[in-house]
């Protein structure tokens, strides 16, 4: 009973419980349903409101162009009624249509018809404002919003630029034109400039940027006349009501004068902007601003490098169109410093190559920002503003009159160095020179520090700057500096002014002074370096060896002169930093002009003999000191190492040479060893045998002892004989063959000069013969065998590797391979009518095997004409397409094979035409004391001997210096003499006597010496003529009993150029 009981109560206490969640719940809802009720009532309420609003307007506001005006008063209120309710995206029609309307009314005269005339009430003036500051606003937003290329979005732009030009200043305003209105002009001029003021803060330089930017940074431009002019008139009023200043001209400078190109474009298509540029010394006021550092950061903290880049570009176009006037006056220092300092800027974002962050930019590179489309579309326009800066009459006003008023009057000769001397009488002459150069020389030397030295080297900085931020446009830079009425010629003077021997002194000075900054007066040297490397690597020989104008050939060696001895001294004193050498850009570009002369010279000589040695430089200890490890004499060894004699330099390769044979165990131990390589070869195989037993053998087996074993044309094995002869005869017939231009690897010049034959693909596996040719040669190279193969000497620089480095010109190696090509593309080149005439495209053809084939130097060079503009790029490729691309697969290989043998480092010691005496011997006459002092005698002959006396005196006496290069060749297969002379001839030249009375005399058998020595004879030895063996650089010679037969004898030999077959 007690349970049931207590059963009920909880029932009843659930059934309260949930009786008040359900009241609870109902309120609730109520509530809502209240609340839900009156938001649709005030909804609809609104929606009324506003439709009563817009009928309202569209009722009073006409949609015409030529509105019927009605009461300001009653548009006025009409408008903020509906700009009360106004929604950007339903109402843009009506806000186009209240514009259009309020445009209108300011052609009344009259207050009350005038929207205008609402502010001359007192009661509405002030709301007027307010009100006028949001309808403009207003007409910025939607402007955010719109884009020019759309044609029926440029009509709007067209109305809210109309619109804001109208009402922020009082000249379109009819009204105040009355006489009575006059005196208000001031105040409503007031009016417009707080009006501007609240535009401005509100953002309004941002609106119009970026409608100049979606307008004009297109290929196609969609701005036209009326809205450029529009823009730019709305941009400049904030400026000229705040007197401009410095905050305005900081934001006008941040997002009007950034945009891409926009000089360029007022100037063609609204040039009365430009005129109020000028009128408005806008050009003047953005220098004064951007001079000051703390504006500069600002400036540069707001704009990214791209930007920066537009920035430059204006500046300098408005610098441009008035370079007759204030350019004149402002260039030093502030135009100077300010494009200086933007060029920086954009240089901050410039990399060196390229990564995941980095993108490519048209005008600087890889550049460590990305770049918007519009950015990108616009670069040409821009690239066309930039190009002023290096024009003729800006370089003109900016350097050359500063230049041309320094050395008019200074009467600078550039000093001549005499060469290098070491006899008494020579001395003598040096002294006399001095004396008379001292005397003769200008007593008086300009200052590194002066002011004129200052400011020639500040605006230097300028453009050097330009040629390291502007990398994609460097060659212009150059060009356009290379070529502007002496201007190089006369920084070239000037520099010569700075003290004797063209500064060296001034400049060491400096460098030691300043061995960590790069000061100005050095980016003075470095413009002038890069500068003059472009020019000297684009001349041609008849412009720098006929014409001479202006720079003469003593300016080079002047030049020369200095270059060498002001790096010569920065290395050795340490004024350069050994470890950063090579980022050390003095370094770099001086370095660089003086190997493009020095390369030049090596073709086609203009200094005076042994020009380039350093005269202070005392070889022995320079030796001595690389040996012992010293850097500095290492560097100068790596970079100039011309500056030390050939000979020795000859002698080091030796060394290396020597020292590589200890290194690798084949010195002359070791070569007594079993490790030497025997190869068979037949007489009539000799290349096909070589070649199947040498190609696949290792380099360093190559350079060991390599034992040849000929099989004659009987097949049976020939007798070798000591002294690696035989060898010496292998390679001396391998190389005779394969240079042999019936075999079609190799063609001959006009000059019999060798090259890689284009066709030598008609050969099997010719490629791997050209590698094993290669080798054969560094063989020879390797172990001091001289042997007569002259090559082209474009040839010769790919052997070196000198077609790689950038300042490489196949123009200048053109002549050694083709003299008629060069003369033809040299008329191309110095042509004065229209080249077009001449009917060339960007084709060559080439004769293969009766064949015509037409290979294109550009992609899609058969449509491409060749203009003025291009002719100069033609002729390099042409060059570049006869001397590398035909035959870079042959060369790739030949080199491939030469270097696996000698070492790349080796061969940087000579030049060009070094390297062809290191193959082919001394270009000298022969030495015929020389030869006599290293002659060994066999067979019974002596030095004193008859015979060998009457061989001397007929060489000496009878023979001419052909004649004598025809009797080396005879008896060591090479005309010219080895390069340190015949003791380094392997091996030695030997003289044999042979007994000709007894035919079956082979050789050194006691019975021949015996005979050789007695002279006993059977008789007279006059129809036999001398023989050689060329292997082993012996001259096999009868004893005979005339001189006149033996001098008959010989010539007849030495003509017949044959060396077994005679006998």
């Amino acid at each position: 009973m007690f349970n049931k009981t207590e059963s009920s109560k909880g029932s009843f206490l659930e059934q309260t419980k949930a009786a008040r969640e359900e009241r609870a719940q109902e309120k609730k809802r109520e509530k809502a349903a209240t609340c839900i009720q009156a938001h649709i009532r005030g909804w609809y309420a609104r929606n009324k409101f506003t439709k009563q609003i817009l009928a309202e307007f569209d009722e009073i506001i006409p949609n015409d162009e030529h509105p019927e005006l009605k009461p300001c008063l009653q548009i006025y209120q009409v408008s903020c009624r509906f700009l009360f309710v106004w929604k950007k995206e339903r109402d843009h029609e009506r806000f186009e249509k209240l514009c259009r309307y309020l445009v209108a009314s300011l052609e009344s005269d009259s207050a009350k018809l005038s929207y205008v005339g609402v502010a001359l009430n007192k009661e509405y003036s002030l709301a007027w404002i307010s009100h006028m500051k949001e309808v403009l606003w207003k007409c910025c937003c939607y402007l955010d919003d719109l884009r020019p290329e759309i044609p029926s979005d440029m009509k709007v732009i067209l109305l809210y630029l109309h619109t804001l030009v109208a009402f922020t200043a009082t000249n379109t305003w009819i009204l105040l034109k009355a006489k009575h209105m006059e005196k208000l002009k001031h105040g409503m001029n007031q009016l417009c400039a707080n009006v501007m003021g609240h535009l401005f803060n509100k953002g309004f330089y941002v609106i119009l940027k970026m409608l100049l930017i979606r307008g004009l940074g297109r290929a196609k431009i969609s701005l036209k006349h009326v809205s450029l002019s529009a823009i730019v008139t709305l941009a400049i009023r904030p400026l000229v009501s705040a007197s401009f200043s410095e905050k305005l001209m900081t934001m006008f400078v941040i997002h009007i004068l950034s945009v891409p190109a926009l000089i360029l474009h007022l100037q063609n298509m609204a040039p009365e902007c430009v005129s109020s540029f000028v009128q408005h010394d806008v050009f003047a006021k953005a220098l004064e601003l951007l001079f000051v550092e703390q504006n500069t950061r600002i400036v540069f903290n707001v704009l990214e490098g791209n930007y920066s880049l537009c920035l430059l570009a204006n500046l300098i176009q408005l610098a441009y169109i008035q370079r007759d006037d204030k350019l004149k006056v402002l260039y030093f220092p502030t135009f100077t410093i300010v494009v200086r300092k933007l060029l920086e800027r954009c240089q901050n974002y410039v990399v060196t190559k390229q990564s995941n962050l980095t993108h490519w930019h048209p005008v600087l590179g890889w550049f460590a920002q990305s770049m918007d489309y519009n950015l990108h579309e616009a670069m040409p326009h821009v690239k066309t503003q930039l190009h002023l800066l290096w024009s003729v009459q800006f370089v003109s006003v900016l350097l050359g009159q500063t230049l041309a008023e320094l050395v008019e009057n200074a009467d600078i000769v550039p000093e001549t160095p005499s060469p290098p001397a070491s006899t008494s009488a020579n001395i003598l002459r040096r002294a006399l020179d001095h004396r008379n150069t001292r005397s003769s020389a200008p007593k008086h030397h300009r200052k590194i520090g002066s002011p004129e030295c200052t400011k020639v080297a500040h605006i230097c900085t300028l453009y050097q700057t330009a040629l390291g931020t502007l990398t994609q446009l460097k060659l212009d830079i150059l060009t356009g500096l290379c070529y502007q009425d002496k201007i190089l010629f006369n920084l070239w003077l000037f520099i010569c002014s700075l003290g004797g021997n063209c500064g060296l002194k001034a400049f060491l000075d400096h460098l030691a002074a300043n061995t960590k900054d790069i000061t100005h007066e050095f980016h003075m040297l470095i413009l002038f370096c890069d500068c003059m490397t472009h020019y000297v690597t684009i001349l041609d020989d008849m412009e720098m060896y006929e014409q001479q104008s202006p720079f003469r050939l003593q300016d080079y060696v002047a030049m020369s002169n200095f270059l060498n001895n002001f790096l010569y001294r920065g290395v050795l004193s340490n004024l350069f930093d050994i470890k950063t050498l090579n980022t050390n850009i003095v370094f770099q570009m001086a370095h660089t002009l003086l190997m493009v002369l020095y390369r030049r010279d090596c073709r086609r000589s203009y200094t005076p003999d042994n020009h380039w040695l350093i005269k202070d430089l005392r070889v022995n200890t320079f030796i001595s000191d690389l040996d012992k490890g010293k850097k500095s004499s290492q560097i100068l060894l790596q970079k100039m190492p011309h500056i030390i004699p050939h000979d020795e330099r000859v002698q080091l390769f030796r060394k290396y040479v020597a020292n590589e044979r200890m290194v690798l165990g084949l010195t002359e131990s070791a070569c007594a060893s079993p490790q030497s390589t025997l190869i068979t070869v037949h007489r009539s195989r000799i290349v096909e045998d070589g070649y199947r037993q040498l190609a696949l053998l290792p380099s360093q087996a190559l350079k060991g002892v390599i034992r040849v074993r000929f099989i004659n044309e009987q097949g049976l094995d020939e007798a070798g004989i000591d002294q690696d002869g035989v060898f010496k005869e292998f390679l001396e017939e391998t190389i005779k063959r394969v240079f042999d231009p019936s075999l079609n690897l190799f063609r001959v010049t006009s000059e019999e000069r060798l090259y890689p034959s284009p066709t030598s693909y008609m050969q099997d596996n010719h490629l791997q013969l050209f590698e094993f040719v290669g080798r054969m040669l560094g063989k020879a190279v390797y172990e001091g065998i001289v042997v007569d193969v002259p090559f082209a000497s474009f040839f010769l620089s790919q052997l070196l590797g000198q077609q790689h480095q950038a300042l490489y010109s196949s123009m200048d190696e053109l002549p050694s391979l083709d003299r008629e090509l060069y003369r033809s593309l040299t008329f191309i080149k110095h042509h004065q009518g229209n080249i077009s005439e001449l009917d060339l495209t960007f084709t060559v053809d080439e004769d293969c095997l009766g064949k015509l084939v037409t290979h294109e130097l550009i992609p899609g060079g058969k449509a491409v004409p060749v203009t003025n503009e291009n002719r100069i790029n033609y002729i390099h490729l042409m060059a570049h397409f006869r001397m590398h691309t035909q035959i870079k697969d042959q060369t790739a290989a030949f080199i491939r094979g030469f270097r696996s043998i000698i070492n790349p480092d080796w061969l940087s010691l000579f030049s060009t035409p070094e390297l062809q005496r290191l193959i082919s011997g001394d270009n000298v006459p022969l030495d015929l004391r020389d030869l006599r002092k290293h002659t060994q005698y066999y067979g019974g002959f002596h030095d004193s001997h008859r015979v060998v006396c009457w061989l001397w005196d007929i060489l000496d006496k009878d023979f001419n210096d052909e004649e004598r290069r025809l009797f080396l060749k005879f008896v060591t297969s090479c005309s010219k003499p080895p390069l340190l002379g015949f003791a380094h001839l392997e091996p030695p030249f030997s003289i044999r006597c042979v007994e000709v009375g007894d035919d079956e005399d082979t050789g050194d058998t006691i019975g021949s010496v015996i005979r050789g020595f007695f002279t006993i004879r059977k008789k007279d030895p006059q129809n036999r003529l001398p023989t050689s063996s060329t292997c082993f650089n012996l001259l096999k010679l009868p004893n005979y009993q005339k001189k006149s037969t033996l001098r008959e004898k010989l010539k007849y030999a030495v003509s017949s150029n044959t060396g077994f077959e005679l006998s």
